[in-house]
């Protein structure tokens, strides 16, 4: 079967880094004013020349959010299972050559943080670990999901890329919906981020969608780390990789994050800077390229910013995070994984959404209506 490496390959960054930087504000507005945008207008949402459109972006993103899903917002909440992980990774707080305490929680730990969850209203939560194939393998995840499954309507993971196998396994325990973000597709800087470990091979994580795609998985999410290589070209490729995936796996649903590099212990600078309103810009074209996918944005963005873009196209956005492995209960004061900006709880993002005029929903979907449909 055809993977996506095959389509990546017939690209060149450099190239189409500077198609996307040689777009005028003709092509712009010839995006902006077709029905069926092509990836040619994606990447003419995404250049400079589109920065001066961003109201006419904005209100037709809101448009067509208000069409596709109505006024609500999906909440969802993370649970990090772990922190130990055998990569190294320039970006993150968990990389193997961080000097911090390692753990994983057991069953019982586990559900301590689930109780806390519970408590927030939550009825989706995605799972998070670091990558350690001996510790946090494809066992650990089922028994894992059975002891959560009857807990949740709705359950996301994010963790190491597994095979076709391992994902056909975990579905029945009660995955829903894997995310997997390649960091960035440019291959060389992604080879100086990922030094040591099963992640620097950087097809086999290129791949991982199309074995999603494979195993039958409901929802995949798709995103770059903004801030390792110039996140104009990055997310054109997020968007050639969505329209594939789209093509080749009907079935499924898709989503895309925004995550901007944040803080960590031992810290990295951002190569690029990406400023609120180029953010914006992306989501808006995002959602004018494609009006069926869903677009998350996380506590890493500021309250005043997560505020604002409520009504620009975002569909999911958490809340009350702790990014570190037993935050909520078990043990709050170990290192996380990166330093969260928006630290208002879970009610309190609710009531600002109900006061914009949307509506929170605490889960994506339940189980049985798929079942009942099947």
């Amino acid at each position: 079967m055809k993977s996506f490496n095959e389509v990546f390959e017939s690209y060149n960054w450099d190239d189409t880094k500077a198609s996307i930087y040689d777009k005028t504000a003709a092509d712009v507005e010839r995006a902006l004013n077709n029905p069926q945008r092509t990836l040619e207008d994606f990447k003419a949402l995404i250049s400079p020349a589109a920065l001066p459109f961003l109201e006419d972006m904005a209100q037709i993103s809101q448009r067509l959010t208000l069409d596709r899903f109505g006024r609500v917002i999906q909440m969802y909440i993370p649970l990090y299972l772990s922190n130990e992980c055998n990569n190294i990774c320039t970006y993150c707080g968990f990389s193997y050559d961080n000097k911090v305490r390692r753990r994983t929680l057991n069953p019982m730990e586990i559900m301590q943080e689930v109780a806390v969850i519970k408590g927030m209203g939550y009825d989706h939560v995605l799972l998070v670990t670091g990558e350690a194939n001996q510790t946090v393998h494809t066992d650990y995840f089922k028994k894992v999901l059975d002891l959560i499954s009857p807990h949740f309507a709705h359950i996301s993971m994010e963790v190491q890329p597994l095979d076709v196998a391992d994902y056909e396994t975990l579905i029945p325990h009660g995955l829903n919906t894997v995310l997997v973000y390649q960091e960035t597709y440019h291959q060389d800087d992604y080879r100086k981020h990922h030094p040591k470990g099963k992640k620097s091979n950087f097809l086999y994580r290129l791949e991982t969608p199309d074995r999603l795609g494979q195993a039958g998985i409901h929802k995949m999410g798709l995103g770059v780390l903004i801030g390792l290589e110039d996140w104009r070209t990055d997310s054109f490729f997020t968007a050639l990789h969505l329209s594939y995936l789209e093509k080749q796996y009907w079935q499924s649903k898709f989503s895309i994050s925004f995550p901007r590099l944040r803080p960590f212990s031992g810290g990295l600078e951002p190569k690029v800077v990406m400023n609120d309103k180029e953010l914006v810009q992306l989501i808006c074209a995002y959602r004018l390229f494609n009006s069926e996918v869903e677009l998350s944005i996380s506590t890493r963005e500021t309250q005043a910013f997560r505020n604002q873009v409520i009504k620009l196209g975002i569909t999911a956005i958490s809340a009350g995070s702790k990014t570190n492995p037993g935050g909520y209960e078990v043990e709050p004061q170990s290192l996380e994984q990166f330093e969260i900006s928006d630290e208002r709880s879970a009610q309190e993002i609710a009531a600002m959404i109900r006061k914009q005029g949307y509506e929170p929903i605490w889960k994506d979907w339940d189980r049985s209506l798929i079942s009942k449909s099947c």
